[in-house]
């Protein structure tokens, strides 16, 4: 498992999936299905930033872990 994920990519992921966690724990999503989703993608967010690899990167050819590395 190769990292495909780049430091500034991860960041965002953390803070966008503690968001979402935060709704869902708080009850600011109310609806059932809504909530569901809430919580597995901002799961799902913090678990693939964590790994620095993000499955759905890989089949769309992308990897910001390079934008990085090219710059120097």
């Amino acid at each position: 498992m190769e990292i495909n994920i780049g430091t500034n990519d991860r960041i965002v992921r953390v803070v966008i999936g503690i968001l979402l966690l935060y709704a869902v724990a708080t009850g600011m999503v109310f609806q059932e299905i809504a909530m569901y989703v809430f919580g597995f993608v901002g799961f799902m967010m913090l678990f693939t930033a964590v790994l620095a690899y993000c499955p759905l990167y890989l089949i769309l050819n992308m990897n910001t872990a390079t934008l990085h590395q090219s710059q120097n």
